[in-house]
This record gives structure tokens, sequence and C-alpha cells, in this order.
């Protein structure tokens, strides 16, 4: 009598953290960099430290408009000086008079002699002067030379990715140009008989590709550019083709759905025939599945990292947001690639949590609490519309109403 085969035994579910230490631990940042205009390195990646030429401000000035002065000058309130100057932003002025007040003007540069300055609010324009309704203090509204920056000082280090604030402090030290990291090139394609574009009739059995836009949104956000593949057919040999396309001159290959055993599942074996491949089964909800390798370049030179994601469109953004981003940050050479978690009070019930790790999708309410999205389906896009973001929960941990929990806003995510 014959028996069958043992079936092989489900391997262990790997928690995220280790997950994403095998991922960084695998990917470098890519080499080269290039100089670009402050004006247009928005979402970039430092590949330098920027150092300050000059102290910031670079003089002692006004704080406001008003009058300078010297205190010793203004022993009581009432007392009227004569204004011996105008001063306004980007003139310097004659050194003051003794026994004199400047009238001056929010950014200029104090004139010598004068150490303190009197909000025009305190003050009465008289003829030929001006009454001081205060006694001043010596050093009142100066901006001190260097209280900014001060020259030499490294004003922003590599491997910060550049926000709007960067950029200004930048500029504020006479930066034009910065040097950064190179963009990652990603392809990007979806696999599916059952997908269609937006536009064109929706047959039976037919769903639209809202993938797609959802990961060439997240790529481009992120600092990468897509290569769209478009949709691939559910054959062995056309998904081999789309892999060897993907990876001809690109650094990543995306792809979403397809990674499990079905007969109409080519992937793992079209990555397997074309590169090297692990499947792994992530301790999250949503986004269990995750699929890392790399897929040969034609030309022989070096191999495309690839990225699998589950095909359900929540599973594809939580997994994209939590293991992609890094690999797409750390390819650009940015240092902090850890989302930051916030604190926040749980205005919900979750009384029977997953033996994995969850993240639930929610919202701030006006009261400074999360509320929690009805249906946390893995297919339910709206959820991550109206959430302002995810609660990351530990494995088979309740939450109560009143709880603090860990929240990772979807801004921190993309940012």
């Amino acid at each position: 009598m014959s028996t069958s085969p043992a079936a092989a035994p489900r391997p262990n579910l790997l928690a995220l953290d280790d997950a994403l230490a095998r991922l960084l631990g695998a990917v470098a940042p890519l080499p080269g960099t290039e100089s670009v205009s402050t004006f247009d390195a928005l979402g970039r990646v430092l590949a330098e430290d920027v150092r300050s030429a000059l102290d910031v401000p670079p003089a002692d000035n006004s704080a406001m408009d008003g009058y300078a002065m010297r205190a010793a000058d203004v022993p009581a309130s009432g007392t009227v000086l004569p204004v011996s100057q105008r001063i306004p932003a980007g003139v310097v002025g004659a050194p003051l008079a003794p026994g004199s007040a400047a009238r001056i003007f929010t950014g200029a540069q104090i004139p010598a002699g004068a150490d303190c300055i009197v909000m025009q609010e305190l003050c009465d324009a008289v003829d030929g002067g001006v009454r001081i309704n205060t006694v001043p203090e010596l050093g009142n509204s100066i901006r001190r030379r260097g209280e900014d920056v001060e020259n030499g000082a490294v004003v922003l280090r590599a491997g910060a990715r550049l926000a709007p604030q960067h950029l200004g402090l930048a500029a504020s030290v006479g930066a034009g140009t910065l040097r950064v990291g190179p963009r990652p090139r990603v392809a990007l394609f979806s696999t599916g008989d059952e997908l269609v574009m937006p536009g064109e009739p929706l047959k039976p059995g037919a769903i639209y590709n809202s993938n797609r836009y959802l990961l060439k949104g997240l790529i481009r956000a992120l600092g990468g550019e897509c290569v769209d593949l478009g949709i691939v057919p559910d054959r062995l040999d056309a998904t081999r083709a789309a892999l060897r396309e993907a990876a001809a001159g690109n650094d990543l290959i995306v792809s979403s759905g397809g990674m499990s055993v079905g007969e109409e599942d080519h992937l793992r074996p079209a990555v397997e025939a074309e590169g090297r491949i692990d499947l792994w089964s992530i301790a999250i909800k949503p986004g269990k599945p995750l699929a890392f390798g790399d897929v040969r370049r034609p030309d022989g030179q070096g191999n495309a990292w690839f990225l699998g994601l589950p095909g359900n469109p929540v599973s594809s953004y939580v997994t994209f947001l939590l293991a992609v981003r890094p690999v797409l940050l750390r390819l650009q050479g940015a240092t902090d690639v850890t989302p930051r978690a916030v604190l926040q009070r749980a205005d919900f019930d979750w009384p029977k949590p997953d033996k994995r790790r969850e993240f639930l999708r929610a919202r701030l309410n006006a009261d400074g609490g999360l509320d929690l999205y009805p249906n946390q389906s893995s297919g339910v896009l709206t959820s991550v519309v109206w959430g302002d973001g995810v609660v990351d929960t530990p494995p088979s941990q309740a939450i109560r109403r009143g709880d603090t929990v860990r929240f990772l806003p979807f801004a921190s995510l993309l940012g």
C-alpha cells in the first residue's frame, strides 16, 4: 500500500522587524551623486553635509520696526530724543550720534553705538524727534550676529531627506546647489488577467487596477522614478519577459499580486528562473506575503532588486509603507528610514486582536483621540483615504477605549 508524501511544513511567520533587518542588511545606497539646484532639491537625499560659510544673521539686526538708541539716553519714560537717521532693511546706517535715536525697520542692521530697539508701538513721533514711552533695557529686540547659525557650522547632515524647511535653511547660508544621491529607477507592474484600466469597460469578473495608480504614486512620493510596465498577462513566458524588461536599466522592481502558488500565479517561478527570490510570510495584518530577491539584468551588469507585494489594495499599501519605503530611502542614501510613531489615546475598543502585529486604519478626532475605521478588511481602500494613519498594535494585544497606542501618521510615512 502506497502512502502520500507528507506535506511540507509551513514556514514560521517572520517578525516585521526581522524582515526589515534582512532587507536593510542586503540593500546599500546606490553609487554616485549629483548636484542639483536648491530650488529643485525637494524630496532628495543629501549626499554631503551642508556647512555654513557665514554667520546668520550676518550682523546684529532689528527684530521689529521701531527706534534704535542707547538705553542710557532714556533714563525715564517720556524721554524725547531727536531722530538722526532712517535705516530700512538693506541699508547700513551711520554710527548713532550720542543722545539721538534712529528710525529702524525689521531686519535692518543695527547702527554702531546703538544697544537696544524700542518698538514703534511704545513710541510717539514728535517734531524732529521721538517720545519713548518706556525705559528700555540693553539688547531689547536685537537679533545678534550668528544667533541662528555660526560661520562653519554644519546645518544639514548627509543622509537627510530634504523637506521645504531644509531648503530654506540651505538657502539662508547661501547654498545655491546641493549634492544629493541618485533617484532610484523603479520598474512597476501588476499581474492578473482580471485587471483592466480605469476608463475601459468592466467585463464580468474583472476589476479596475487600483494598485497601479496607488503604487506609482507611492514610488514618486518617496523619491523614486517610476517606470510603469503596465499589466502582465498570467503566463510564465510573459512574466519572465516582463522581469527581464524591468531589470534592464532599473534599480528596483515592484510588483503586486501573483505571489501565491495557484496554477495562474507565475511570478514566483518566473523570478526564480530570472534571478533569486525568498517568499516571506510576515507576521503582520494586513500584508502577510512579501517576496524579496533580485533579477539578473539582461546585459549581465549586476541585478535589480525585487519586491513582490500582495494584491489586495490595503495590504499592498501597508506593505509598501512598511517594507518598500525603507528600501527606497536606503537606495537614495537616507540614514533615518524608521518611521516615527506618536502616542495617542484610543477612542475605540479592539477586543479580539490577531496573533499577528496589526496595523489598524484610524484617524484623529476633534478631541485629540483616535477613531477606528469600522471595516478593517484588506480590500477596503476607502479606509486609507478616510484615515490619517495606522495604529501599530502588538500581536494578541487587545485595545480598550482610553488606552495609549502607537500611531503612525501617513504624513510621516510619506515624508
